[in-house]
């Protein structure tokens, strides 16, 4: 580890691609990935829980007489006496403002307007019927994750919420993820991870239900799971590793955005982040300032840190100005985005691409990570450039609505028989042609 440097990239002496280079993300590639996890999908779809065992035991180290894949009632309670008063009182507060969030976020159930006089057109929402919550834990625990996909999913009135997350060398979900499925709402969570998890769910096993979508992020393979599987379940949003950008100008504290920076690739070798500076002074002091971070953290975390700040996919980035900085951000389109500025507010309409952005030195990634309310299901690999956070809107679904009165109907009819004569459309042009008109004529006088 000690041969490896943050390294500082400066955009003015790089060519267009050496800085594309900078815009890959660990998972660009699936194929290897897709590969890999086909004969993994097929065993599901052919063996099922036999096949969930079995891989349960191979990839996550469960005994060898796992079987169960639905986490039984009484893990629940032996969870509640794992795990701590302090982190359960700390779930607990994320679980209120992450419901009060997404609670804010719900639309209303159907709206209807007066288009033109007797034309009433709308929408009107539903939640799905059933949906699938991946919570990873593979690098870690992540209870949040278990809260964030969740609660949405309560909130928006899914009727049937389950959870999918790996077991343990003991067999046994994570204690804190089940506290936190609790907290949720959410009893069913079955002890299946990775690419099979995605299969069960596609699938359906004896054990665990078919569901109409699964979201959550996860590894590759797990994402290549999803894309292989788009045509039997919703795979929802395609959240890779996590990646994070800090945007500094010159009146930000170097240190700060150092600290800042180090959250989102700690996660993993597979992580990607960068600082985004115009500022060399800043530049400077986040370099000087990282490794004295090192001495709070684990020599597994430093490890993940320093193998991404020492490769193309992390460092810091050095602009000739913010313009530049700018355009960096929005052709990255980065999960996180947060600004470092003594006025960060004056950065914010030149963000186009962003998952989440968080302004000014006090809103920490860790704080909208765990606790503020917003979701931290993010779009990654630049998907931000389309896509939105997880939100009570992908539990749901909008049917159109729409009334025609007899006053309508008459002003309506000619454009749409005429637009249905020109593209062809005969039954099309008929149903609002003289001939509806002699029906209900005819109709009206029989029961008149």
């Amino acid at each position: 580890m000690t041969d490896r440097r943050v390294r500082l990239y400066d955009l003015a002496r790089m060519d267009d691609a050496a800085r594309a280079r900078l815009l890959v993300r660990s998972e660009e590639n699936l194929d290897q990935f897709v590969e890999a996890v086909k004969p993994i999908v097929a065993d599901v779809a052919a063996r099922g829980d036999a096949a969930l065992a079995d891989c349960a035991r191979r990839f996550d180290g469960a005994p060898a007489e796992f079987s169960q894949i639905l986490t039984p009632p009484e893990d629940f309670a032996w969870a509640d006496r794992q795990v701590s008063d302090e982190v359960k009182a700390a779930l607990a507060f994320a679980a209120d403002n992450i419901r009060r969030f997404h609670l804010a976020q719900m639309p209303e159930d159907m709206w209807l307007k007066e288009m033109r006089p007797g034309v009433f057109a709308g929408e009107r929402w539903t939640p799905i019927d059933s949906v699938a919550c991946y919570v990873p834990r593979g690098k870690g625990s992540f209870p949040s994750v278990a809260l964030m996909t969740a609660i949405p999913a309560v909130v928006a009135g899914v009727p049937r919420v389950v959870m999918l997350t790996p077991p343990g060398a003991d067999g046994r979900a994570d204690a804190a993820t089940l506290v936190a499925a609790r907290l949720a709402g959410v009893s069913e969570v079955y002890r299946v991870g990775g690419a099979q998890a995605v299969a069960a769910v596609a699938y359906g096993t004896a054990s665990v239900p078919h569901c109409l979508k699964i979201v959550g992020p996860g590894a590759p393979y797990l994402i290549a799971a999803k894309k292989l599987l788009a045509d039997r379940i919703d795979p929802g949003m395609l959240a890779g590793p996590s990646e994070a950008l800090v945007l500094a100008d010159e009146t930000a504290d170097g240190k700060l955005a150092a600290l800042d920076l180090l959250v989102e690739v700690e996660h993993g070798p597979d992580s990607s982040g960068f600082l985004v500076t115009n500022s060399r002074d800043v530049a400077e002091a986040a370099i000087a300032a990282i490794p004295g971070f090192f001495g709070n953290m684990s020599a597994t975390r430093i490890d993940y840190t320093m193998t991404v700040l020492s490769s193309e996919r992390g460092g810091i980035v050095l602009t000739p100005d913010l313009t530049s900085a700018y355009d960096f951000v929005n052709d990255y389109a980065p999960e996180h985005l947060m600004i470092h500025a003594r006025e960060p507010y004056q950065h914010l309409g030149h963000i186009r691409n962003a998952g989440e952005i968080l302004l000014g030195e006090n809103t920490s990634n860790t704080l909208a990570n765990f606790v503020i309310g917003p979701n931290n299901v993010l779009p990654t690999s630049g998907w931000a450039k389309t896509m939105s956070p997880l939100s009570v809107f992908d539990y749901m679904k909008r049917a159109t609505v729409a009334h025609v009165t007899p006053k309508g109907y008459h002003e309506l009819a000619g454009a749409a028989e005429c637009l249905a004569r020109y593209e062809g459309f005969d039954a099309h042009a008929n149903a609002v042609s003289a001939t509806r008109a002699a029906i209900m004529k005819e109709r009206d006088g029989k029961t008149g």
